[in-house]
């Protein structure tokens, strides 16, 4: 109980200073569009690198995954689902890392544990 309000007295405080929570959230979506993470399927078949804002920025496939999909439908279609995980995999690390940094943020701003997942929202520009 007294956690919680100490938690409200910070937020409190946060509000009166919306600096600093604009600052902190210029912080975490300056790093977010720095970061890079790989994901990848199929043993490294498909690969995806996304941003830690959670856009695509390339898609790569062995040649021996490309050389097959001209072979035959099957094959495509392996290619096709291995594509979806592996961009999948790398928004899904990019979503990890951005909670990383929210939570450093939330840290250094005294409302640790305060703010749901997600609920920066407009803070973060999305």
């Amino acid at each position: 109980m007294f956690d919680s309000m100490k938690n409200l007295g910070a937020l409190a405080g946060l509000m009166k200073n919306q600096d600093k929570l604009k600052a902190a959230g210029e912080r975490v979506r300056t790093k977010m569009e720095g970061t890079r993470v790989t994901g990848e399927a199929g043993a490294g078949a498909a690969r995806a690198i996304v941003t830690g804002t959670l856009k695509v920025v390339s898609v790569e496939l062995a040649p021996a995954l490309v050389m097959g999909m001209a072979a035959d439908t099957k094959t495509h279609e392996l290619a096709s689902s291995l594509i979806a995980e592996a961009v999948n995999n790398a928004l899904t690390q990019a979503q990890i890392k951005m909670k990383e940094a929210i939570d450093v943020e939330a840290k250094d701003l005294g409302i640790e544990g305060l703010i749901p997942a997600g609920g920066l929202g407009g803070l973060l520009g999305s």
